[in-house]
Parts: structure tokens; C-alpha cells; sequence
């Protein structure tokens, strides 16, 4: 696309985008959200930004083979966060029967290894829309 207002808009406006999938990432354990609404929030920027600069551009801000990476790491990141209950002595996923510090309820720190599960599959959905997209745009 060549329009010079949307191009602009969408250079000012994908931090702010991003920030706020952030934030709901990190939140998503004390107020509604989490890691697919949140995923999906940066997912979707990086969507705008490839309708608006194009494949090459956006190609080069996140690289296919980054993508794919960060696919696998979300979900390593989610598997290994649950053999740590099972190391700690609990159950696949145990949160507090493992020993994880709860913290103060309200806080982002809070939740045992609930906002440990929010980011990874916050980073899955993410990568995962921007790899299908992109590789959606590619068969055109």
C-alpha cells in the first residue's frame, strides 16, 4: 500500500499496539486477558504492519525463521514451566502444591507460574498468526 497517511498512522500507532498486548499479557492472571488475548494483540500488530508496509518490510522486523522460533519456544517455555511442578514434587502444572511463590494476591508477581504460562502462550499465538499470515501472503 502507498498511502502515505496509513503508513504514518501505522508507524505511530504499532508501539502503543504492542504495549498494550504487553500489558495484557502480564496481566492476564488479576484482570481479563491473557496470553491469547494478549498474543493476539501483538500478533495483530505485526499483521498491520505487514498490510501497510508489506511482506519484504515486515520481513525484515520479524524474519520467518525468527517467527518459527519463537513458535517452538513458546511452547518449550509452557512444557518446561510444567516439568518444573513435576521436579518440585507435584503434578504436571502444579502451581502452589509444587512451591511456587504465590506472592501478594493483585500483584504482577502474584499467581505462582500462571503469568510464566500467559507469556509463553502469549509468544505462541503471537508468532503463530504473524508465520501463517506472512505465509499466507507469500502463496499470492
Amino acid at each position: 500500500m502507498d498511502d502515505l497517511i496509513v503508513k504514518t498512522i501505522t508507524r505511530l500507532i504499532v508501539p502503543f499496539i504492542q504495549l498494550y498486548g504487553i500489558f495484557i499479557i502480564l496481566h492476564g492472571h488479576i484482570s481479563p486477558g491473557g496470553g491469547f488475548s494478549g498474543g493476539a494483540i501483538l500478533g495483530s500488530s505485526i499483521i498491520l504492519f505487514t498490510l501497510s508496509y508489506g511482506l519484504e518490510r515486515a520481513s525484515k522486523k520479524v524474519p520467518h525463521k525468527i517467527s518459527a522460533i519463537l513458535e517452538s519456544a513458546g511452547i518449550l517455555w509452557y512444557i518446561f514451566i510444567g516439568l518444573i511442578g513435576i521436579a518440585l514434587g507435584g503434578t504436571f502444572l502444579a502451581n502452589q502444591d509444587s512451591g511456587f511463590f504465590m506472592g501478594e494476591a493483585g500483584r504482577i508477581l502474584s499467581a505462582g507460574m500462571i503469568p510464566l504460562l500467559t507469556v509463553a502462550i502469549g509468544i505462541k499465538v503471537a508468532s503463530t498468526m504473524v508465520t501463517l499470515f506472512h505465509t499466507i501472503i507469500e502463496e499470492d
